[in-house]
């Protein structure tokens, strides 16, 4: 090996280990890329189905979850009716929602239906209390014969956290749990694939919970942070170039120094000092 390929050494090697590096956090980004794009979809899939859903004309709740079936995905949102009538001495509080900017509580009332069946029905949130972990008031559920206009959605998982609730509270609107803690007939009887978002009641009570707000048609900043890191990812490569070709020219630049006997380039002085310079000449000039 010649003496100048020794010298080639060291750089070529480092300059390989420069775009491993590149393509290593490419790889990186095109991961979290690819997350964000599919996160993106999921989200356009829910703004679509809530844009074919929610303002459909109500139906009777058989049509979309018949005797025996189930909720299904492409069915989330859709309103139905119900007749039959409710059952408040089952009534549960979902605490911590977030509504009004607090903590609030979700009114949770089992209806049941002319045909036996059960649906929990979230009549809207009511804010916390003033000086116990419980709401003030809870307005009262129709009593008797009533016909409800509900959005059905799926129940919730449980908490990750494993957090708990006091007595006649749940922490999600855990189906399974909810019929546990029913009276055993009702719960027995409870729709485990859905529950039913209060849209309106007849007749209509005096005072109610406050409504659950919309959706939101938001369809958030997945699709930009997807390009963002393909574009991380360019400028990894574009950054290993730049200092690839800037080392390179700082070797052409010592080799011909050192062709023709002159002192190499000095390059450890940086702007800051430049800029400090002209910062010192300009002072000078103002103080003469």
């Amino acid at each position: 090996m010649s003496a100048g390929s020794r010298r080639d050494a060291p750089a070529a090697v480092r300059w390989t280990a420069y775009v491993a590096v590149a393509i290593v956090f490419a790889i990186a980004c095109a991961f979290l890329s690819n997350w964000q794009f599919s996160r993106n979809a999921q989200r356009s899939e829910q703004l679509a189905l809530v844009a074919a859903n929610y303002d459909a004309d109500p139906v009777p709740l058989a049509e979309i979850i018949p005797a025996g079936g189930k909720l299904r995905a492409g069915d989330e949102w859709t309103p139905v009716t119900l007749t039959g009538a409710y059952l408040p001495d089952d009534q549960l509080l979902a605490r911590n929602r977030a509504h009004g900017g607090t903590a609030a509580y979700e009114v949770l009332v089992p209806f049941r239906l002319d045909d036996g069946r059960v649906l929990l029905v979230d009549r809207g949130w009511v804010p916390p209390g003033d000086q116990q972990n419980s709401p003030d008031h809870v307005p009262a559920a129709p009593e008797g014969e009533t016909s409800v206009v509900v959005r059905l959605r799926p129940g919730e998982p449980l908490p990750a956290s494993g957090r708990s609730a006091p007595a006649g509270q749940v922490p999600t609107i855990h189906l399974p749990s909810v019929a546990r803690l029913i009276d055993p007939a009702s719960g027995d009887a409870l729709e485990q694939s859905a529950y039913g978002v209060m849209v309106s009641e007849d007749p209509a009570p005096a005072t109610r919970p406050q409504a659950l707000e919309a959706p939101s048609d938001d369809p958030g900043p997945h699709l930009s942070y997807a390009v963002q890191w393909i574009l991380f990812a360019i400028m990894g490569f574009v950054f290993i170039g730049y200092v690839i070709r800037t080392e390179r020219a700082h070797r052409r630049e010592d080799a011909e120094a050192a062709r023709t006997g002159q002192p190499a380039p000095a390059r450890t002085k940086k702007r800051r000092d430049a800029d400090a310079e002209a910062e010192d000449a300009l002072l000078d000039t103002a103080g003469r």
